[in-house]
């Protein structure tokens, strides 16, 4: 029986079952009756090998040139590339593929090194599945720890870095050690005075060591909640009302100063510590604002006296003026013609007596009409 292979094709000539060898393009005449078989396939791609082995096939000639097989060893990965581009990951630990229109190529890559190398491209991990590795990311402000089957191996600092999860189990906590605020809104206290009051305090830290921070500290900001309630307490349950509103500022240095002592026990450092705000009762808040009304008024009587005192001085110093300069006098006069003058419309004087008691004389006539 005649046979025509194709270009693109192989053919496999079997004699009853058994691989006899491989056929490329060309016409080809076999009895059948002998028991010959021919198997055809597209040269393309990952071979198909029809049931025969691989090393069966691979004792012929032929075969052997038209195709590439390669093996993926334990503990490395391998990346597919057709014809110089990455394509794909390889899901299989071997390959045969023909090797004559495109050329076919696997990239193994060793897992047993537990850091990924740089000759690993982000490309090449895109393909790899994300179980076979760990991925971290460390910001600016944070540190990386690194740890190997549970047991801390090393820091990281900002940056990206790859691990393969091949020979341990590869985890990373991150830290931030940028400083960061607490805010204690409503802490309710009760003064030295038995008055109740509440107090919103805020402060900053940062955390000193990471490691240490780590092996120390499971709940950092519920520990340093109560910390600072405490300080607070410690120190304002033992000063009256009056001296807290006064000295706000001192009793703010007061409570960063214990809290200063006692950050070692929390693997930070306090940077600042003070109070935002008081908030009185309700009736005190009433008193407070009375006397407040009642010390600012006080305030402006004061003043209001201390004025009265300085224009009638200011009038006496005018009038002895006035007394012994006589220009002054006429000047003065002048002056209040000029304003009088402005309010009426006509003012009618003779020269029987001065100025000032002629319009003394007007304005007192006046008043009488």
């Amino acid at each position: 029986m005649r046979y025509i292979i194709k270009e693109n094709q192989a053919a496999f000539v079997l004699k009853h079952g058994i691989f006899q060898k491989m056929l490329l393009t060309g016409k080809y005449y076999l009895p059948l009756m002998a028991g010959y078989q021919i198997v055809t396939e597209t040269m393309n791609g990952v071979l198909d090998y029809k049931g025969v082995p691989y090393q069966i096939l691979a004792k012929d000639p032929a075969f052997s040139d038209s195709t590439v097989h390669i093996e993926i060893p334990d503990g490395s990965v391998g990346l597919i590339y057709i014809n110089g581009k990455l394509t794909a990951y390889a899901t299989r630990k071997e390959y045969t593929f023909w090797n004559v229109f495109d050329k076919y190529e696997i990239k193994i890559i060793s897992m047993t090194e537990t850091e990924i190398g740089e000759d690993v491209t982000k490309q090449m991990l895109s393909l790899i599945p994300a179980n076979l590795h760990t991925d971290v990311q460390i910001s600016e402000g944070e540190t990386g720890l690194l740890y190997y089957d549970n047991v801390l191996k090393r820091q990281l600092s900002k940056g990206s870095y790859h691990f393969w999860n091949y020979n341990h189990k590869v985890t990373c906590r991150i830290i931030d050690m940028r400083q960061k605020q607490l805010d204690i809104t409503g802490q309710e206290i009760l003064t030295r005075d038995k008055i109740g009051i509440r107090m919103n305090v805020t402060c900053l830290y940062k955390i000193r060591d990471a490691v240490e921070f780590v092996e120390t500290i499971s709940d950092l900001n519920g520990q340093l909640y109560s910390a600072v309630q405490l300080a607070i307490r410690e120190i304002v349950g033992n000063i009256k009302l009056d001296e807290i509103l006064e000295a706000k500022e001192r009793i703010s240095g007061e409570i960063y100063a214990v809290l200063k002592e006692r950050e070692e026990m929390f693997c930070v450092n306090f940077l600042t510590a003070g109070i935002k705000d008081i908030i009185l009762p309700g009736e005190i808040r009433d008193i407070m604002n009375s006397v407040l009304v009642a010390e600012k008024q006080a305030q402006a009587n004061v003043i209001s006296r201390r004025e009265e005192v300085a224009s009638t001085r200011s009038l006496l110093n005018t009038a002895r003026l006035m007394d012994e300069n006589k220009t002054l006098y006429k000047l003065k006069e002048l002056e209040y013609l000029e304003k009088i003058c402005e309010k009426v419309g006509e003012v009618s004087i003779n020269g029987n007596a001065g100025i000032v008691e002629q319009l003394g004389l007007l304005t007192g006539s006046a008043r009488m009409g």
